[in-house]
């Protein structure tokens, strides 16, 4: 999804949001103290991402964790069931786990 359309479908308008640098793989982190508000609810976001925006430049999106994890897209390709099976075969082999899984095979 382009950035204009996640500020769109989330009915974010940029103009408030904060300018942010085109690179700076550190400035991300930084802003991650609790003094940055949630774009959408208001309290102290936890995640952050720089996205351009038409007519604003790079700006922040700050996210608290629940609006994160409420506006992030899960559609996509999905794994076979096969394969996530055996990624959790192997990561359970290589942690000298004892694993049983079961499932319906859907």
């Amino acid at each position: 999804m382009a950035d204009a359309d996640l500020l769109r479908s989330l009915g974010v308008d940029p103009s408030p949001l904060d300018p942010a640098p085109s690179w700076a793989p550190r400035a991300g982190a930084e802003r991650l103290d609790g003094s940055h508000p949630c774009a959408l609810c208001g309290k102290p976001a936890r995640a952050t991402l720089g996205v351009d925006t038409p007519g604003h430049g790079r700006r922040w999106l700050d996210r608290c964790m629940p609006c994160l994890f409420a506006t992030t897209p899960r559609s996509g390709p999905r794994r076979p069931l096969a394969d996530t099976l055996t990624v959790l075969r192997e990561a359970a082999r290589e942690a000298g786990v004892a694993l049983t899984i079961v499932a319906d095979g859907s």
